[in-house]
């Protein structure tokens, strides 16, 4: 008996269109150039699968956009994010927290996780400084950082292990102030929190979340030569069971569309 070959081709056809895909679902960005001059924003890998960002809250506005626009440049992409304090992220990761990438707003809680083996290494995507946030309706006059001495003066700080802390004693001592802070809170948003609600006079947070808060409160700059900085490092866990997918999200940070995300907000390139 003769088989007749009527369905011969239509099946070659569906599988040659088969070997010529390369069943990724990811695209590539703009080809705008980022901070390393390359030529485009599209990642080294495809990004397709789920992943969790460990990130610090003063990142909070800046990284919800970035997220959704990482996604929107990856179909199939999903970024789950994380904010907190760094020093306690940081601890977070080292107890087995499901983090497939780490961003910190310090060197220090970066080292604790690369001292623990849980990250090869960083790299630096922004830099922040410092500002003194008074309420809107201010019942003490403050107009810079000597003012933060006075007696009177009721000042919120982030607590002395937490990089915004860390970075207000640096504030405070490269100026030579004596400074008795009210409130020492877990990280630089429930700082902001208590200088919105009136309950002290002045916050020492940094220049992004002022920008953050709008109306909610009153930004009071600190002369360059008067301020401190703060580098902020990213890493990949080397826990991660999405390890393309979390270089794909490091290195769409470094790109030109989201630097110019953090810098609207008010942070400064590396």
């Amino acid at each position: 008996m003769r088989i007749r070959p009527t369905f011969v081709l239509p099946l070659l056809v569906v599988a040659l269109a088969a070997c010529g895909s390369n069943g990724s679902g990811s695209t590539s960005s703009t080809n705008a150039p980022g901070p390393s001059d390359s030529a485009s924003v599209s990642t080294s890998a495809p990004a397709g699968g789920p992943i969790t960002v460990f990130a610090a809250s003063s990142l909070k506005e800046s990284f919800t956009k970035i997220a959704a626009d990482f996604e929107a440049a990856n179909p199939g992409a999903k970024v789950t994010l994380n904010f907190g304090a760094s020093s306690g992220l940081a601890t977070q990761i080292t107890q087995g927290g499901p983090a497939d990438v780490f961003a910190s707003a310090s060197q220090k809680t970066m080292d604790v996780v690369t001292a623990a083996k849980l990250a090869d290494a960083s790299q630096v995507f922004a830099v922040n400084t410092m500002e003194i946030a008074t309420p809107p309706q201010a019942t003490v006059a403050i107009t810079g950082l000597a003012d933060l001495a006075k007696p009177n003066v009721k000042v919120a700080v982030c607590a002395k292990e937490v990089p915004c802390g860390v970075a207000a004693t640096k504030l405070f001592e490269a100026n030579k102030l004596t400074i008795t802070p009210a409130t020492q809170e877990v990280d630089v948003k429930a700082v902001l929190s208590k200088v919105e609600l009136g309950e002290v006079d002045a916050g020492i947070v940094y220049v992004t979340d002022v920008n953050a808060a709008g109306a909610k409160v009153v930004g009071v700059k600190i002369p360059a030569d008067q301020n401190v900085t703060t580098k902020y490092p990213i890493a990949i866990i080397n826990t991660s069971k999405q390890a393309a997918e979390a270089k794909a999200f490091v290195e769409y940070v470094a790109s030109a569309p989201a630097q110019a995300i953090l810098q609207a907000q008010g942070f400064t390139s590396p």
